[in-house]
């Protein structure tokens, strides 16, 4: 959409008047803006005429004419085995400070260079197109930076809509995890987080296309499952040394194991120690490999180019039922 010249709205400014006696602007009622960062009804939001036409090609570059074609392939000049040192430093050593997750897209997808879908919509996870070695892939990753990250409804329905538009024309999917948990709270429970949740899990279960996923900092509870870990078809799971796999933070989990144990401030530390990291997940097989941060872009790239042949056929039956 175009700002301040394009509008979509079911009934206008008039209507609305004369029925709620509400007075609103058609620009405040369905203006760009207001679709792009309330509503969620616009994927993209121009300054004018000339860059909707400029973004519009610049996003049918990174896609296939069909779903039987292969997206364009760019040689870009960037070498597939670079290695960032910027990545082991992103990640703040407190685990409660945020950083912003676009820099580590930044330094991961050749030459830094992403695009964008629904930037201004559901803060807390990024939706993007980018490039690996040349080759279109699809970026779904938590925002520490905004709420924590945490997985809330409007963020679901924003993944679920990219992960099978992703699918749809086969294109390789990427998920950077660093996810505390659903956002808790009435408003959220009444206005069925579980239900608008329940769509990014099928939509990544659905998904046949190649599916990686790199754990940054924090995968916990079933926010965890719902950022495509293996449970949902992940083909490959990395996660950096750093990273923690848990049902909930060990901390809080060890003060409720231990409550009521004399010795709970000693256990709690041993417990923090020994379940905060992801070697427990990697023992019993939920992690493929422990990674070093700067090691991130070949070991993805190495990954779909493996993947690249995969082949996933469904049972036969006229469709699924996602849970609208």
């Amino acid at each position: 959409m175009v700002k301040n010249t394009s509008q979509m709205f079911i009934t206008g400014p008039a209507v609305i008047k004369s029925v709620t006696a509400e007075e609103v602007t058609a620009e405040d009622l369905g203006g760009a803006m207001t679709h792009s960062s309330v509503s969620g009804v616009a994927h993209f939001a121009a300054e004018n005429e000339e860059d909707c036409i400029s973004q519009i090609r610049y996003l049918l570059s990174f896609l296939p004419s069909n779903n039987l074609e292969e997206a364009p392939l760019f040689d870009n000049g960037d070498d597939a085995n670079r290695m960032d040192e910027g990545l082991t430093t992103v990640v703040p050593d407190n685990p409660n400070m945020p950083y912003n997750m676009k820099d580590v897209i930044t330094m991961l997808v050749d030459k830094g260079e992403y695009y964008e879908v629904q930037p201004h919509f559901a803060q807390n996870i990024i939706t993007a197109f980018a490039r690996f070695d040349g080759k279109t892939v699809g970026i779904i990753a938590n925002q520490p930076a905004v709420m924590a990250g945490c997985l809330d409804i409007n963020a679901s329905d924003k993944a679920a809509r990219f992960i099978r538009f992703c699918d749809a024309f086969n294109i390789p999917l990427l998920s950077l995890v660093d996810v505390p948990g659903f956002l808790p709270g009435t408003s959220q429970e009444h206005g069925g987080i579980i239900r608008h949740g329940a769509k990014m899990l099928y939509a990544y279960s659905e998904a046949t296309v190649p599916k990686v996923t790199v754990i940054t900092r924090k995968a916990y509870g079933g926010a965890y499952i719902a950022m495509c870990s293996q449970h949902l078809g992940a083909d490959q799971v990395f996660a950096w040394p750093t990273s923690e796999i848990a049902v909930m933070g060990p901390a809080g989990a060890a003060n409720i194991i231990f409550k009521k144990d004399p010795d709970a401030v000693a256990k709690t530390e041993q417990y923090v120690k020994e379940f905060a990291t992801p070697y427990k997940a990697a023992e019993r097989g939920y992690v493929d490999s422990v990674i070093e941060p700067r090691e991130t872009r070949p070991r993805i790239i190495t990954a779909l180019n493996m993947l690249a042949s995969k082949r996933e056929s469904r049972p036969a039956k006229k469709h699924g039922n996602i849970p609208l």
